[in-house]
Order: structure tokens, then C-alpha cells, then sequence
């Protein structure tokens, strides 16, 4: 829906509502069980009051109101309310009723404290349906700034990755390494899922083990015989989702700090788990060692800093992050409340 369709479209819901509102507030004003019937003047009356909310909503709310000149608004509102009570004292009732109420001016004070319920109610539905809308334009926002961060986070991802390996691929061709091309088959199967498949907020959780498995066979080429690579994952059920990349960064940080600290005995494990109420545990532990470590491995580039705003923007109360650093191992633990993927 373009600007100009949306805007004729809450102008329609909004005159809907206003209706509505006047209608059922008309009711009430002219309801006497004595007299179950609507008269003329009572219409007549209710009119007065109307326009006189409908000069409050459309003009002297948006112009003075919302822009903050408080004092503008309250005056013009007294004067305007001072108008609709001179309109009916002196034509109204001397119309409908000039051998009673018509023949006298009560004064301005008992007229005043008559309709102003009334007006206090026509004019407040304009104000709460306003507010509705500001409330609706700032949930807008907000979730346009966060899909933008979101991608914003995404896309240091893939260079972050796509930069590590590329050094690594340069040094096996260099080498004449006969895994290169294995290293580029899994290389561009991974870099495939992450530029075509991950455009989603969420997508499918077992294509993303499959991928971090990939992944895992991707890094697990470059350390040969120095050591083990363990990846463990049940049978994952395919109606679930996850935000992706999400896991990917502490498996890449787990062989880059493993391999810079070490050169023989690496250790890595992988561990990944879903419970009946679509809780994932995921479990990942590498071995360093920390003399050959200069870097502080739990604040590692801006792979942890990426993934903890995302945890926090997609998982905001539904995740648990643990990162524990012991003499010779680096842990994380990560629990997520999945939902169920939408099967539209």
C-alpha cells in the first residue's frame, strides 16, 4: 500500500470511528426513560455541541495543542465553549423553547458545567484515536531501526568470515595443498547459504546446522592431524526457527583461537540440543593456551559484541548467554527459546 492509499485509509477508519463514537455519545445524551423518543431539538443541541468538538480536534488541537502553546489553546477553547453557550441560550432555546427556557439567560456557569462532560468526550476521542496513531508510528519506527540494525549486524558478519577464510584458502593454493578445492567447495557452499538464504529474519533450524556443519568441515580441513573436531547434533525437528548466523560466530572464534594459540593438541566441541518445548542448548568449548593468546579471548573481535545485540534484539527475554574462560579452555554456553516456523 502506497503513502496516499495508507493516508486515505486511516482517514476512513478514522472517520468511522469518530461516527461511531458521536452516534453512541448522542444516545446517551438523549436517552430519557420517560421519553424514549429522540426529539428535534435534542439533535439540534448535540449538533451544536459536535461542531464545536470538531473546530477542538481539527484546529485547535493539531495548531496549539500539539505544538505546545498551551496557553493559545485553553483560551481559544473557553472562548470557543463561551460561543456554544451563547448559540444555545440565545437561538437555540429561544427556538425550541421561547415560553420557557427561551424567555430567560441563565447565565454562563450553569450552561457551562452542562456540556462540558460532553465536550470533554467528543474532544477526547480525537486525542486518544491521536495518540493511537503516534503510538502506531513510533512502533514503526522502532522496528525499522530495528530490522536496519539487524541487517546492519549481518552484514559484518559475512565480510568478518569471507576475510578469515579467504587467507586461509590463499595459503593452501599457495602450498598446492590437494584440499583446495575441498576447502572451496564447502567455502562457497557456506558463503551461498549466507547471502541467499539468510535475507530472513528467521529461517529453518535444521538447514542452519547443516550449515554450521559445513562450516565446521570447512575450518576442520585447515587444522589436519593437530588435533580433533567434534560436532553433535540430534535430529532437529523441521518446524523450528532461528535467527541465522547466530551460532556461527562462536564456532569460528573457537577454531581462530585455538589455531593462533596453538599449534598441536586442539580441541574442539560441538554440541547442539532441542528439548520437546523448543528450548536449544548449544555448547561449544575449545583449548588455547593462554601465554600464546595476546588477545582477551572473551571480548574476541566484533564476533561476541555482534552476537550479544543480536541475542538482545531478536531474544530479548528468552535467552541465556554463559562464556566461561578457564586456565587452558574457552566455553560458551547459549540456551534459546525457539517458536514454531510459520508454514504459510
Amino acid at each position: 500500500m502506497n503513502k496516499r492509499a495508507r493516508t486515505v485509509w486511516e482517514s476512513s477508519k478514522e472517520v468511522f470511528f469518530q461516527v461511531i463514537l458521536h452516534l453512541l455519545v448522542f444516545i446517551v445524551y438523549s436517552f430519557d426513560k420517560n421519553h424514549p423518543q429522540i426529539e428535534l431539538h435534542q439533535g439540534v443541541f448535540f449538533l451544536n455541541y459536535a461542531v464545536a468538538a470538531f473546530i477542538i480536534n481539527y484546529f485547535l488541537l493539531p495548531r496549539y495543542f500539539y505544538t505546545k502553546k498551551y496557553l493559545y489553546f485553553a483560551v481559544l477553547s473557553l472562548l470557543l465553549m463561551a460561543a456554544v453557550i451563547i448559540i444555545e441560550e440565545l437561538i437555540i432555546e429561544r427556538i425550541f423553547f421561547p415560553d420557557t427556557r427561551g424567555r430567560n439567560f441563565s447565565g454562563v456557569i450553569y450552561p457551562f458545567v452542562d456540556i462540558l462532560p460532553i465536550m470533554v468526550i467528543l474532544t477526547g476521542f480525537k486525542f486518544a484515536w491521536d495518540a493511537l496513531q503516534k503510538q502506531q508510528e513510533v512502533d514503526e519506527l522502532k522496528a525499522t531501526v530495528e530490522k536496519s540494525e539487524l541487517q546492519f549486524l549481518k552484514s559484518q558478519i559475512n565480510p568478518h568470515f569471507l576475510f578469515n577464510n579467504l587467507n586461509n584458502l590463499y595459503s593452501y593454493a599457495i602450498d598446492n595443498s590437494p584440499k583446495t578445492p575441498s576447502i572451496i567447495l564447502e567455502l562457497s557452499s557456506v558463503l551461498r547459504y549466507m547471502l541467499y538464504d539468510c535475507q530472513e529474519k528467521f529461517v529453518l533450524l535444521g538447514k542452519e546446522i547443516e550449515q554450521l556443519e559445513n562450516f565446521t568441515k570447512l575450518n576442520q580441513l585447515q587444522i589436519e592431524e593437530r588435533g580433533v573436531v567434534s560436532f553433535q547434533s540430534q535430529d532437529i525437528p523441521s518446524d523450528y526457527q532461528i535467527a541465522p548466523l547466530i551460532l556461527i560466530v562462536f564456532i569460528e572464534n573457537a577454531f581462530k583461537h585455538s589455531q593462533e594459540s596453538q599449534s598441536d593438541n586442539i580441541s574442539i566441541e560441538i554440541e547442539i540440543q532441542l528439548s520437546e518445548e523448543g528450548r536449544l542448548d548449544f555448547y561449544c568449548r575449545n583449548s588455547y593456551q593462554r601465554n600464546n593468546n595476546a588477545s582477551d579471548l572473551s571480548s574476541y573481535g566484533i564476533g561476541l559484541d555482534n552476537v550479544r545485540k543480536r541475542l538482545e534484539l531478536l531474544y530479548p527475554d528468552t535467552h541465556l548467554l554463559n562464556i566461561q574462560e578457564s586456565e587452558n579452555t574457552f566455553e560458551v554456553q547459549l540456551s534459546i527459546q525457539l517458536t514454531i516456523a510459520n508454514k504459510a
